[in-house]
């Protein structure tokens, strides 16, 4: 039997509606923020991800795909949604239509990591990037547009943990400060964090293996190195999420995965027993040379991304589950061959009206279709046997209060479409009156 790739997975029809909701209430947040989407290609240039030998991070290191094409380039598939919409930003000249882009993306990442639950290796992943703006409140925003996502999937206890690197001065002082303290130290650090003490001393601070070691928590804080403009930056900040009543909790050791980032950098938690220690669902910062390192103009931005899977995980362990069951307005069972056709030309009447219908193809019993229909959640059953055809009658069942009557075969769409709107309304009016 062929199998799917390690680390990959199906949606199957019935997890499908969690996806699309999922998507809608993104989509619907980013209308709210004016981010506009944009879909960028799931192979790049190695160029557009592998950019700077000095470059330690996890991801550029160990976890991308990548191969030669038939034309011997360079290829790899997107690890992370950022650094393609910078190289689409930059060679479709967006900042020329408009010196503020702000843009959100879906869509799928490769990472060659070990697989576990919520963490595949092909996985889906959202993302905002907020283009042409070096203002302190913009970052604020994007910090604001994840948990209102957070909070939009029934989500409570939304943290904000949040740092500032500095700007490149910042930045220079504070790794010299780190090299000459881990130095000393160099016999009790774990491989890759020797590796950074040469290339990039600031990502030993990200270091899962050697955080916990006490020679680590005493290491220097950025904090402390931060010049005037990065403190007057990361303060502006601070006092945006205090104005927005949003709950952060500055720290000092959080410095993200990626190398581009500078000022400020952040994760979202959220509080799931079931995540344990990994309760991050979301995370970002911002990357003021990034879109110059990538040869274009020297314009600032910041962004965030969601692994999507775990946006699904969460909502599931918070009992806030998104894959509400799939119905129909109307089944049609038909007895008969004539009563099929029948059926089949209402059926496509109310289809392009908008109602949701389905019939059986299988001629199965009477008792097997009604199963069926129950299985679909249906809200009229409409039944039409051969008398019934001879009269240009049909029959017609509401699933909810068990009534049943018998109407002409042309009246199925409005009766249905009629019954619709009055529980609608009956709806509306029961919740003014809760409110009255």
């Amino acid at each position: 039997m062929i199998t799917k790739p390690k680390g990959t997975y199906d949606v199957l029809p019935d997890e499908v509606k969690a996806w699309t909701k999922l998507e809608s209430i993104i989509r619907r947040i980013c209308q709210i923020y004016n981010y506009k989407e944009i879909r960028t290609p799931i192979f790049e240039s190695s160029r557009v991800f592998h950019r700077d030998a000095s470059d330690t991070s996890d991801m550029v290191t160990k976890e991308t795909y990548d191969f030669l094409d038939r034309s011997n380039r360079q290829i790899t598939l997107r690890p992370e949604g950022t650094a393609g919409v910078v190289r689409a930003f930059i060679e479709n000249k967006l900042y020329a239509q408009s010196p503020m882009q702000k843009l959100f993306y879906l869509g799928q990442m490769f990472r060659y990591e070990r697989p576990q639950k919520g963490r595949n290796r092909q996985f889906n992943q959202f993302g905002v990037e907020a283009l042409g703006s070096a203002d302190p409140l913009i970052d604020a925003e994007v910090i604001a547009l994840g948990t209102t996502l957070i909070k939009g999937l029934g989500l409570k206890n939304v943290k904000v943990k949040i740092n500032s690197i500095g700007d490149k001065e910042s930045r220079e002082a504070y790794k010299k400060a780190c090299v000459a303290y881990f130095s000393q130290y160099k016999d009790e650090l774990c491989g890759d964090c020797l590796t950074r003490l040469e290339k990039n001393p600031l990502r030993i601070l990200d270091c899962k293996v050697d955080r916990h070691k006490e020679f680590f928590l005493k290491a220097p804080k950025i904090k402390d190195y931060l010049n005037e403009s990065s403190l007057s930056h990361f303060e502006t900040v601070l006092k945006a999420l205090d104005e927005m009543k949003i709950v952060y909790e500055i720290e000092d050791n959080l410095v993200r995965g990626l190398d581009y980032y500078s000022h400020t950098v952040f994760e979202l938690e959220v509080d799931i027993p079931e995540f344990g220690a990994q309760n991050v669902i979301g995370a970002g910062g911002r990357y003021d040379t990034l879109v110059s390192d990538m040869e274009g103009p020297d314009i600032p931005g910041v962004g965030m991304a969601f692994g999507m899977e775990r946006l699904l995980l969460a909502a599931e362990f918070a009992n806030k589950s998104l894959g509400k069951p799939d119905y129909l307005h109307v089944y049609f069972i038909a007895l008969g061959e004539a009563a099929k056709k029948a059926c089949l030309t209402q059926m496509n009447i109310c289809r392009l009206g908008g109602l949701y219908c389905d019939m059986d193809y299988l001629s199965r019993g009477l008792k097997a279709q009604f199963k069926t229909a129950d299985q679909n959640h249906a809200m009229f059953t409409c039944i039409l046997g051969d008398n019934e055809l001879e009269e240009f009658k049909i029959n017609i069942k509401n699933n909810e209060t068990e009534e049943q009557e018998t109407i002409s075969i042309y009246d199925v769409y409005p009766y249905v479409l009629n019954k619709i709107n009055a529980k609608s309304a009956c709806a509306g009016c029961k919740e003014k009156e809760v409110k009255e």
